[in-house]
């Protein structure tokens, strides 16, 4: 089997790996001035796709843009989320360098899409692939990928059949989420490509994280504070939303995870508890209006609940510059922040450029790790399960020292470079 990988190595985004030249895995997009995609010209005669995050599916409907239709593959969840991504590139970006395609090719997408759910094996350019839940967001997907004796020519060493198993991760935990279940899958696999995302850290209890936040939050009500808590629209809005359920917690509900929330709600099979998402958002409310309305809810005693998660745009913009200059208030980062971006500016400076001016923040400012990717032990726990096949380390920000780490253990471990071709 000849893995060429095109993004994801090194680094968190852009994933994508091209499989024996024929079966595109992700096509994702690194988000940045200027963005960055998937290296080289591919012409792919499937994709599958792993789940519903930017890095993963931002750039799949430039796979469209010529003569060529490769069907694409994914679970019903992920595809209503890729589009949804989409149509939000092309209305912040469209005909700019930050979006590689048009409204053409995303009507495309719609004509060549095919949805499957977990465990339901299909063809898809001369390989048989099947899903496995990943336990990230609903719809995610560790992705098996079955190389066929007829299409590689010749008998490996892998299996009496003659075939050769890919395990594709993609993004994924082990723990349970209030949204999804952690993973339990652990199909068997000759070669496994193992996302890193966060190798050197170890998570609090997710227990722990719920009773700080909820805890931080209902002190600052009591106070008479405002909380604007940013979110990412697709799981971590909708995590949160159970959490301030669960707590007793009233909240607002603001930007695209409210789109999303209403998507998600059509497929209760791929969520922990559909009963539950239904009662949070019966608790939530919605803001349906304009920059008025957000600032008449930013001076009320309450929690906001708003895309971005890095404050890098979207309703934040409104509620962050009404509520910064009250020490009492209160803005509660629940998610990774990239480097350069707002929100990581503001935790560690105090300041953030927000909507084109740099403020200063008066208000609190907290960070709680209410992350969707296993960790350091959740990714070895894991692997261990594949202690005698060659583990491939990609999406992560130390894949080397990961994979160093592994060979230590007696793990057979290396971390692809952007652009390199590895044979398994």
């Amino acid at each position: 089997m000849r893995l060429q990988f095109l993004g994801g190595t090194r680094e968190v985004g852009r994933s994508a790996i091209l499989v024996n030249d024929r079966l595109l895995l992700d096509y994702g997009m690194l988000t940045g001035n200027p963005p960055q995609f998937p290296v080289g010209s591919v012409d792919p005669e499937a994709v599958v796709v792993s789940h519903g995050h930017l890095d993963h599916v931002g750039a799949i409907p430039s796979l469209l843009s010529g003569d060529a239709r490769p069907p694409i593959h994914w679970t019903p969840p992920t595809y209503e989320l890729a589009m949804t991504l989409a149509r939000d590139t092309l209305k912040l970006h469209g005909g700019t360098y930050n979006c590689p395609f048009t409204e053409n090719d995303l009507k495309r997408v719609t004509e060549v899409a095919e949805t499957h759910g977990y465990r339901e094996t299909f063809e898809a350019a001369g390989h048989e692939v099947t899903f496995y839940n990943a336990g990230h967001i609903p719809g995610s997907a560790h992705i098996l990928v079955r190389e066929k004796r007829s299409f590689s020519g010749s008998r490996t060493q892998s299996g009496d059949d003659g075939e050769t198993r890919l395990l594709y991760t993609g993004d994924f935990h082990t723990d349970n989420q209030r949204l999804v279940s952690g993973t339990t899958a652990r199909p068997d696999a000759d070669v496994v490509v193992c996302e890193s995302t966060y190798s050197d850290v170890e998570h609090e209890t997710r227990a722990t994280v719920e009773e700080q936040f909820a805890q931080s939050v209902k002190m600052t009500l009591w106070e008479g504070g405002t909380v604007v808590v940013p979110a990412f629209a697709i799981g971590r809005t909708q995590e949160l939303m159970l959490v301030c359920d669960a707590h007793d917690i009233d909240c607002y509900v603001d930007g695209m995870g409210q789109r999303v929330t209403r998507m998600l709600r059509t497929y209760p099979e791929f969520v922990r508890d559909a009963d539950a998402l239904r009662r949070a958002t019966s608790n939530a409310r919605f803001v349906t209006g304009r920059d008025g309305q957000r600032k008449r809810i930013a001076r009320k005693n309450t929690v906001i609940i708003t895309t971005s998660g890095m404050l890098s745009g979207g309703p934040a913009m409104t509620y962050i510059p009404e509520i910064r200059r009250n020490p009492v208030n209160k803005i509660t980062m629940t998610g990774y922040q990239v480097e350069g971006t707002p929100g990581r500016s503001l935790l560690e400076t105090g300041s953030a450029e927000i909507d084109g001016r740099i403020m200063s923040v008066s208000a609190r400012t907290e960070a709680y790790d209410f992350s969707a990717h296993a960790d350091r032990d959740g990714l070895r726990a894991f692997l261990d399960d594949y202690r005698d096949v060659p583990v491939l380390v990609n999406h992560g920000d130390r894949c080397e020292a990961f994979a160093a780490e592994l060979r230590d253990d007696g793990f057979e471990s290396a971390a692809p470079e952007l652009g390199e071709t590895v044979h398994v």
